[in-house]
């Protein structure tokens, strides 16, 4: 995205950029917005050589879902872990993908869990392994109402936890993070905005996923042995 000449609670990206002297900068997608754009004429008239359009469409389809949640105020992403061979269940991925998960949900107002997986793997879903990380809001998708209140994620400070059936109210409170399995994906996926998948390469013990949906990768990395990235789905046969 193009660096924003706008100064708010944090400074201008293209004043900053200027101001370290790059030669070139490329920029993918051009801001749009009143309050941001403008910082490639920033960069052009201090002499700093602009280059717009390079992986356009990539970069577009990165930042569609960031700007309808600029635009709406809500935003959705599904998180999924696999092993190797297809297995969902109990801890699979390293410490690095596990870290980053606990950031992601740090900044996330909330978090949607099927009651399935709350039962079966009595989770905390805080944010212990980055420091000061806020524990978002926890909403429980269920159809039965009773759970055990032992579940470790029921005593974290400071947060809510709400059971619904309103799959509708829960997508749309803000930056949410999805984190369920087979079940839950199957019947959510068609209203989630982007799909998050890590994959080890170890092997699991375990009963396979299994889905019919289709997915396009937009971005892809790896934490040490895990792969991740990010996905959009295309279609469901």
């Amino acid at each position: 995205l193009e660096p924003c000449a706008h100064i708010g609670k944090t400074p201008s990206c293209a004043n900053l950029f200027k101001n370290l002297g790059f030669k070139k900068v490329v920029i993918g997608v051009a801001d749009l917005s009143e309050k941001a754009s403008g910082g490639g004429e920033i960069l052009a008239q201090s002499g700093v050589e602009v280059e717009f359009g390079v992986l356009k469409d990539e970069c577009g389809a990165l930042l569609k879902p960031f700007l309808q949640w600029q635009k709406s105020g809500n935003f959705s992403f599904f998180k999924l872990v696999f092993s190797a061979n297809g297995v969902i269940t109990g801890e699979i991925s390293n410490a690095k993908s596990r870290t980053f998960s606990h950031y992601l949900r740090s900044v996330c107002d909330s978090l949607i869990i099927g009651g399935n997986t709350v039962r079966i793997d009595r989770p905390k879903l805080d944010t212990r392994l980055i420091t000061d990380g806020k524990n978002p809001d926890i909403f429980i998708y269920s159809r039965q109402r009773e759970f055990d209140k032992t579940i470790p994620l029921f005593s974290v400070a400071g947060r809510n936890v709400q059971i619904t059936n309103d799959l509708k109210t829960a997508l749309n409170s803000g930056l949410v993070m999805i984190e369920g399995g087979q079940n839950l994906l199957n019947e959510i996926a068609k209203s989630v905005n982007l799909f998050l998948f890590f994959r080890s390469n170890e092997l699991k013990n375990g009963q396979n996923f299994r889905s019919d949906f289709k997915f396009k990768p937009l971005f892809t990395a790896k934490f040490d042995s895990d792969e991740y990235g990010w996905y959009e789905l295309i279609s469901h046969t």
